[in-house]
């Protein structure tokens, strides 16, 4: 059974979910504000059958406390260590979704002996450029939030309104807007983006890595996990139909993937 926890870092209380034994295996979530640990709601029960699941809100998400200053990816990429130290993790597996396999890429250059099994999902930072939904930022309704879900959810497969509820929290947590924008301050910044590029490091990552894209996916064009997938050594790379939310709009068959790669 996968818990909801709370863990003391050194911005303050980070909440985060855990289940299952085994290698441990850190799930880091994507960028929007409505994301947190709990984006893997899908997957991390069939995961956690076979590894330690540990699905962090990231440094400036969720429902924990706010760092009071400017963000970075320096701090995001090293909030993943510190929560290994926190946790007595000395290596995990890291699974990122579109900016949190981004920060999962750029922790796996710096730090290759924290790093085992590498799972990129539609990872950020293979292209210098921002995105509308960053730069035009507006934090969303509870009703943007339903037909959000609405139009990933495949029949039966869970409740939009909760779901929304539920990530409607997140974004009117107090500060959470306020942290947010100084994020993207600093994402959308061009300089920043150019230096944290993927493109120079990604042939000296060395672990063995599955790279998943969504042959549909309007974030992130097909041509950079390609592109990934070209520059890392040690890469495997799979496209699944549909779009930019993999483990949410196929997740049985992202999980399928996952299991099989990290438990070979």
């Amino acid at each position: 059974m996968v818990e909801e926890k709370w863990v003391t870092l050194s911005h303050g209380r980070t909440r985060y979910f855990e289940g299952g034994t085994g290698p441990a295996c850190i799930l880091l979530h994507g960028a929007g504000i409505m994301d947190g640990g709990d984006s893997w709601c899908f997957n991390w029960d069939a995961l956690s059958q076979h590894v330690r699941v540990i699905a962090p809100d990231f440094l400036g998400w969720g429902l924990g406390d706010r760092f009071d200053g400017e963000y970075s990816f320096a701090y995001l990429v090293d909030f993943v260590r510190e929560l290994q130290d926190a946790l007595g993790i000395e290596r995990s597996h890291v699974v990122g979704h579109s900016m949190g396999g981004w920060v999962a890429a750029l922790l796996a250059y710096e730090s290759p002996d924290r790093v085992d099994k590498l799972v990129l999902v539609a990872n950020g930072g293979m292209a210098a450029r921002t995105l509308s939904s960053m730069t035009q930022f507006r934090p969303p309704t509870l009703e943007d939030l339903e037909a959000m879900w609405r139009s990933r959810l495949q029949p039966g497969q869970g409740d939009p309104r909760a779901l929304a509820e539920r990530d409607y929290r997140k974004v009117v947590h107090p500060g959470a807007v306020e942290a947010y924008q100084r994020i993207l301050n600093h994402m959308n910044h061009m300089p920043t983006r150019e230096r944290y590029q993927l493109h120079r490091r990604l042939p000296h990552v060395h672990a063995p890595t599955l790279i998943v894209w969504g042959k549909h996916d309007a974030v992130n064009d097909i041509s950079l996990g390609e592109s990934a997938h070209r520059l890392l050594p040690n890469s495997r790379f799979e496209v699944l139909d549909c779009g930019h939310s993999i483990p949410a709009e196929r997740p049985d068959e992202f999980n399928r993937l996952v299991v099989d790669f990290l438990t070979r």
